[in-house]
């Protein structure tokens, strides 16, 4: 197996309370991480998160510096801590912008203020137009797709294929009625399941079509630069080099799938042999393992987990 590491930087849902309490009580860097978020905020992030409330760390408007801000504090400590650094990095959803930050992109207080104000503006665009998200188990994405348009094309609202989280395990996003009602087409398809997702709006679908240019003002006022080490964008599957290919691929994936499966396929088609999830929680581990049997995936959600990281890699796996 390949020893060339990725860095995967989780989305939306991989918040919880307590979230970095330990990462700040034992690494100094980490701590300078949640102070620099809390500064660029103008209220206790560190606080929210430690403490919650979790309805209120739910929010979208919260929950996505959060995440960030976890995740950098984590890059920070495995940089400091073994020097570490990535051949590849791609982050799900808003995690592209924590992988884009923690190559050097964006300076900590921006990629803060930058996903503080993204979720802001996806939280409106739900309030103006409803919109939801629903999990289908045990279909390909070929035919998710067939269905959807299928059923746009036969009734009111929109509904589109908006994750590629794995071969087994997709989302589909659009107005409310449009979800719910491909529900039943999409099992007589052979869904085994299709669950309603708990979310505040449309992701990664055309009902986000309203705040792209207000997302995109955001972006221009920030200084981007170029990744020190190629980020593989959402939109493409593809790495990207140069600061105008990420900061385009930030404002299409508001619109346009998430082709995680596609991501991952393509590090390890590059020579990743080891992917090390920066950030709360284990989701894309969990989905690594399952989907990339040959491959290491290790989570850093917290002091416990990170330490077996490092310990892991100066062994040499």
């Amino acid at each position: 197996m390949s020893r060339d590491i990725a860095f995967l930087f989780p989305g939306q849902a991989s918040q919880s309370v307590g979230m970095g309490r330990d990462l700040v009580e034992s690494f100094p860097q980490a701590r300078t991480i949640f102070e620099q978020a809390d500064e660029a905020l103008g209220f206790s992030l560190s606080r929210l998160c430690f403490e919650g409330p979790m309805e209120e760390l739910t929010e979208t408007r919260n929950a996505q510096p959060a995440i960030l801000t976890h995740s950098l504090a984590v890059h920070a400590v495995l940089q400091e801590e073994a020097g570490l650094e990535p051949r590849l990095v791609a982050g799900h959803s808003l995690g592209e912008i924590s992988a884009a930050a923690a190559m050097g992109s964006f300076s900590v207080e921006d990629a803060v203020r930058l996903v503080r104000a993204r979720g802001e503006l996806m939280w409106e665009a739900g309030q103006r137009q409803k919109g939801t998200m629903a999990a289908v188990v045990g279909l390909e994405a070929e035919t998710v797709e067939a269905v959807c348009r299928s059923y746009s094309e036969t009734h009111e609202g929109v509904v589109v294929l908006a994750n590629l989280n794995s071969p087994g395990q997709l989302v589909i996003s659009g107005d409310v009625e449009a979800v719910e009602g491909v529900a039943a087409p999409l099992k007589e398809a052979g869904a085994r399941r299709v669950l309603p997702l708990a979310v505040s709006g449309a992701f990664h679908s055309p009902l986000m079509e309203s705040v792209q240019g207000e997302f995109e003002a955001v972006l221009s006022e920030m200084g981007v630069q170029d990744p020190r080490h190629p980020v593989v964008a959402n939109v493409t599957a593809q790495p990207v080099q140069r600061a105008d290919e990420l900061r385009s691929g930030l404002v299409r994936q508001l619109v346009s799938p998430v082709l995680w499966y596609d991501s991952v396929q393509r590090m390890v088609d590059e020579g990743v042999g080891i992917f090390v999830e920066v950030g709360p929680h284990k989701i894309l581990s969990n989905l690594g393992k399952r989907d990339f049997k040959d491959h290491s995936f290790l989570p850093t959600s917290d002091v416990e987990g990170l330490e077996k990281v490092l310990a892991t890699l100066e062994r040499g796996m």
